[in-house]
């Protein structure tokens, strides 16, 4: 079994139930979610024009090959009609994996860690919330170090809780 960490985030509709209905679907025999990360709200960044997110990272052990995990964040978005019209438009949810234990991946079209974390508040909090020392299998940095450099960013956490 691998610790495994996913991003979840909504901005359309009824994003928090987005992101209950979505851990649902991640739940099966091979992943387990052990832990929930505080809910944030998050002004958009990329394509501006859209609403703010709500965005959690949960923590899960899986039994997945990696492949096996993207494959399986991607069919999820797909049964909550994620549609991708415009690069980080709006979105039912979103599923990132953003760490698969310690193994580092480089492929066409899937990347651990995930490549673009590390800039984004709206990950980062989350994620301190569940493993502030989780070192980087790349830069060796950890999680709370990483924070400290994009606390510029908007993020405000919300009062809703979701259990595992």
């Amino acid at each position: 079994m691998k610790t495994v960490y996913l991003a979840l985030g909504s901005n359309l509709g009824d994003r928090e139930a987005h992101l209950r209905r979505a851990m649902e679907q991640l739940k099966s025999p091979e992943l387990r979610i052990t832990k929930v990360s505080g809910i944030y709200e998050t002004a958009p960044q990329g394509f501006l024009d859209q609403g703010w997110f709500l965005n959690l990272v949960l923590e899960a052990t899986t039994a997945l090959f990696p492949l096996q995990l993207l494959l399986g964040c991607k069919r999820v978005e797909r049964l909550l009609k994620r549609q991708r019209r415009v690069a980080n438009g709006p979105r039912t949810i979103d599923i990132d994996v953003l760490f698969y234990g310690d193994i580092v991946i480089h492929s066409r079209g899937f990347e651990v860690p995930h490549p673009r974390y590390h800039e984004r508040r709206f990950v980062l909090e989350p994620l301190a919330d569940l493993a502030p020392a989780l070192r980087d299998p790349v830069t060796k940095r950890s999680v709370r170090e990483m924070l400290a450099g994009v606390m510029d960013q908007k993020v405000t956490r919300t009062a809703i809780v979701i259990s595992p």
